[in-house]
């Protein structure tokens, strides 16, 4: 019975993706120790440590369809041993001869870690389309709106004029960083574990070095420098940095769910017929999909940082921080996989109101534009100076209710040193963007650079 909405019948789709279920869920999971379990037998026929003959019939018998998950459970309750369960299932459907073969000298993580190596890889493939999906939506958008005048804010209130396409170069840039990390960590991912009890590869002798070699070749896989049962860095780094990966796309959700918000109204996510919204108030329209990936990105947070918990390991095996990576890993990509195809989503369908954005900015009644008269205002009489009149004048305006411009235009000390013609410059939103647009176009030129080369660069899409 599912008890984590990852699994639910119901709600799974908001929490995970078919993706993701088909690497963790129980029976691709199995099926992956099982491959591994083959992968090991034809390796150690291969280097004269089992019979050979016995091997095409381990490979044979390790398909989970002639299982019974009953007989696994069962097994595990009686034993309390993770996979001796599965080892004599597999006896049973297996000669004599084979059956006192399976899993011979390998332990439990020798398995289940070389398997969550070949997992990770996967992962990694999904997250990677999956970020420069994002990134190349995100770059049509920053083009299309490099002139869009927004209010900028700032501890949440207007600050200066902005464009919105300066603002999704933000989002753009710290995408591609995320990208480039994706890169380095892939160099680290993909070693296997064959190390025997203590890591010492004892139980193979001195065939152990071959047998590696061959095992992991089989896998798609390395060999470790050495082995890595109580070093879970490598895990904890790309764990690490899907968190850093989803707080950015909750960032963006955020902006966006903050955005959408009836007062200011300057994007929505796109609306599909039938979606409700309330079940007591007809009328709303939310931004579900942008508050779906706060509740994502939060949870993902939560078990990076439980797993850095793990590193901390007694000795050479140390089952309270290893096994506790089956309960964080698997459900922390599962989210992380529909995060990001709901981000897809919400970015693609996007939509952007210019008229609300001008509006937005034309209700601060020139207040937001104060900066470009003080520092026109400080090449006559010093910055100092600038900064005391038109705070002074701003401060009176505002308490007045009065529109800045107005005010500015009705003072003797500011307009003795400009004239209103410069003035009335001074006020026009499209010439106090500051270098929003050549930002946009550094952004883009960058990222389309940065995007040719990681078609270019061998294996980066693996």
């Amino acid at each position: 019975m599912p008890i984590h909405m990852i699994d639910s019948e119901i709600y799974s789709g908001a929490w995970s993706t078919d993706e993701m279920q088909a690497i963790f869920d129980d029976v691709p999971r199995t099926q992956g120790w099982l491959e591994v379990i083959a992968a090991l037998a034809e390796a150690q026929a291969e280097v004269g440590l089992i019979p050979a003959e016995v091997a095409p019939e381990i490979r044979q018998v390790c398909r989970v369809e002639l299982l019974s998950m009953p007989a696994l459970r069962q097994g595990y309750q009686e034993t309390g041993h993770s996979t001796l369960g599965l080892i004599r299932e597999l006896k049973k459907l297996a000669s004599p001869a084979a059956g006192e073969w399976l899993y011979y000298g390998a332990t439990v993580q020798d398995i289940t870690d070389t398997w969550l190596a070949t997992a990770l890889l996967k992962v990694w493939a999904i997250v990677w389309r999956d970020l420069r999906d994002l990134e190349g939506t995100l770059l049509a958008l920053a083009v299309a709106h490099r002139d869009t005048p927004m209010p900028g804010r700032t501890h949440g209130q207007p600050g200066l004029p902005i464009t919105f396409g300066f603002k999704v170069a933000v989002w753009l840039r710290e995408l591609r960083r995320h990208i480039e990390r994706l890169k380095e960590v892939r160099r680290r991912l993909g070693e296997g574990q064959l190390a025997g009890g203590v890591g010492s590869l004892s139980s193979f002798g001195e065939k152990g070095l071959a047998l590696q070699e061959r095992f992991f070749a089989k896998l798609g896989l390395r060999p470790p420098d050495i082995v890595w049962n109580t070093a879970r860095d490598t895990q904890a780094e790309f764990i690490h940095l899907l968190a850093l990966i989803a707080a950015t796309i909750d960032k963006i959700g955020h902006e966006i769910y903050n955005l959408q918000r009836p007062e200011l109204g300057e994007v929505r996510e796109g609306f599909v017929s039938g979606t409700v919204g309330s079940i007591t108030m007809p009328h709303k329209r939310n931004p579900e999909i942008a508050e779906h990936l706060g509740t994502l990105a939060r949870l993902i947070r939560h078990n990076a940082a439980c797993l850095a918990e793990n590193l901390v390991h007694d000795h050479e095996r140390d089952g309270r921080s290893w096994k506790a990576e089956w309960g964080l890993i698997g459900p922390t990509c599962a989210m992380t996989g529909s995060l990001l195809r709901l981000a897809k989503i919400m970015c693609a369908n996007l939509q952007v109101d210019k008229q609300a954005m001008r509006q937005n900015l034309e209700a601060t009644q020139g207040y937001v534009l104060s900066e470009g008269v003080m520092l026109a205002l400080a090449q006559k009489v010093g910055k100092q100076t600038a900064h005391r009149l038109v705070y002074e004048t701003a401060m009176a305006a505002f308490e007045a209710g009065r529109p800045l411009p107005e005010a500015i235009l009705e003072n003797e000390q500011i307009t003795a040193h400009l004239s209103p013609q410069e003035i009335e410059a001074l006020f026009d939103y499209e010439r106090q963007l500051g270098l929003c647009p050549q930002f946009v176009d550094r952004v883009v030129q960058l990222t389309e650079a940065d995007r040719a080369r990681d078609e270019a660069e061998p294996g980066a899409a693996l």
